[in-house]
């Protein structure tokens, strides 16, 4: 079931840009954000909300859901049915296929910080067999890797309900970007450094999709583009689907880009048990080919290929 409403939050004209956004408060203001670059850009912008099966399941694992297109495919179809001129995605919920018929990633803003956070108690102070909530078998491979006591339990829902629900003792894992987006950075009380724990792939990053054949709609937002966010996302997609892993993986991947547009890709996968954690490096200025070639290179390694079939 798909819902459309406007909302009254941003100016609403006829010749202004249709943003579509799932109705989550993260997700709007997402929205609100990119909305806010536009309109610095004397760009109106209205904001298009659309209801998505990730939403409507709340309380369903997201390993039981269809993949990772659970909160994107409806709010790509308001736009390719020309209801929305723009999807607003968190790059981290795109499946992992480069494109969507018909649509293509025009922008990326400026990306925030890609860190994952624990909110309750930290890392050091988590007792022996603490529960660490979170639904994420990343999160759990590379925080068990580090402290193999801790016990997991299954969380979902936004970004409220999982600071509702820290357990007695223990902590539930929040990304960093989403509480800074929502002003509630005071709850984190340690910002995880990614030697320890590798973002999702695209975590951080907005990823803005318009009609491919839509030139005047794609060249207004390059004007909201950051080319070194955008070209690091791209480097972290290849890599991705190169692997072919899903929301369900155990897979990290972050991307860095320097002056001189140098990439360096650090990447990350696992076996669902955790007892197999792999991480490598790699750099380049082609970041599809260093995700590409990240990825083969790993699944070449003996105990990788019996976790990841690239044929």
């Amino acid at each position: 079931m798909r819902h459309f409403a406007r909302s009254s939050t941003c100016r609403a004209v006829s010749s202004g840009l249709r943003l579509a956004t799932r109705g989550s408060p993260l997700a709007r203001r997402q929205s609100e954000l990119v909305a806010k670059r536009l309109e610095a850009l004397n760009v109106s912008v209205e904001l298009v909300i659309v209801e998505t099966i990730g939403d409507v399941n709340r309380d369903v694992p997201m390993s039981e859901l269809a993949g990772r297109g659970v909160f994107t495919t409806e709010v790509d179809r308001a736009v390719l049915e020309d209801r929305a001129d723009v999807a607003v995605h968190s790059a981290k919920d795109l499946p992992s296929s480069e494109t969507v018929a018909g649509m293509v990633i025009a922008a990326v803003p400026e990306r925030g910080d890609p860190r994952d956070a624990l909110v309750g108690r930290s890392l050091v102070d988590l007792p022996p067999g603490a529960v660490v909530a979170t639904g994420s078998p990343r999160r759990r491979v590379q925080l068990s890797n580090v402290r193999p006591d801790l016990a997991f339990q299954e969380l979902r829902g936004n970004i409220g309900t999982r600071l509702e629900r820290v357990p007695p003792g223990g902590s539930v894992v929040v990304a960093v970007a989403a509480l800074n987006r929502l002003s509630l950075a005071s709850h984190a009380v340690e910002v995880l450094p990614v030697s320890v724990m590798l973002p999702q792939v695209g975590q951080g990053a907005i990823a803005l999709r318009c009609r491919e054949k839509d030139e005047q709609t794609h060249s207004v937002l390059s004007g909201i583009d950051d080319g070194a966010a955008h070209t690091a996302v791209r480097a972290e997609r290849a890599f991705l689907a190169t692997l072919g892993g899903g929301c369900d993986a155990p897979v990290g991947a972050y991307a860095t880009v320097d002056e001189a547009g140098v990439v360096y890709l650090e990447a990350m996968l696992a076996s669902l048990d955790g007892h197999v954690v792999i991480r490598r490096r790699a750099s380049g200025d082609d970041p599809e080919k260093i995700g590409r070639e990240l990825a083969v290179a790993m699944v070449e390694i003996d105990v990788a290929g019996e976790l990841f079939d690239l044929t």
